[in-house]
């Protein structure tokens, strides 16, 4: 089953992912990856949706979709660090993975909420995301 990162959500102030599930009158419903609770997230709550979300690179923007794509080819089918691990593991990993990122923006901290991020995907979700055409042909087939 293929991951569409605009359905997935990252809550600021809260632990963990969120899979989009309907509007709700005063926010959004929302089903925590991990355990399946739903919750209401409220209109104040600050969200983001993971295809919303970029890392700066000497280039540009890398979208966060590559990101993991790139984490995972570094890792060759290893397990992902945890985001709790030394600093020097966790540069080293995005250095191999994504060596032109723009160390002046990107900071350890973005890196291990990203490592938190890959591994809730590798274990709730999968790594097949859908593409944005295919996310159009959809909406344009449902209309």
């Amino acid at each position: 089953m293929q991951t569409d990162l605009t359905k997935i959500l990252a809550v600021s102030g809260q632990h963990g992912l969120f899979e989009y599930v309907a509007q709700a009158r005063n926010g959004v419903i929302a089903e925590s990856l991990s355990d399946r609770r739903r919750t209401v997230l409220g209109a104040t709550s600050r969200i983001s949706t993971l295809a919303d979300i970029s890392i700066y690179t000497s280039e540009g923007e890398m979208k966060l979709a590559d990101v993991f794509l790139a984490v995972n080819k570094a890792l060759d089918g290893a397990d992902a660090p945890s985001s709790k691990a030394p600093e020097k593991e966790v540069v080293a990993l995005f250095e191999k993975a994504v060596p032109d990122y723009d160390a002046d923006r990107f900071y350890v901290s973005h890196m291990r909420k990203i490592l938190d991020w890959y591994s809730q995907i590798v274990k709730y979700a999968s790594l097949d995301f859908v593409k944005e055409e295919e996310e159009k042909a959809d909406d344009e087939a449902q209309a």
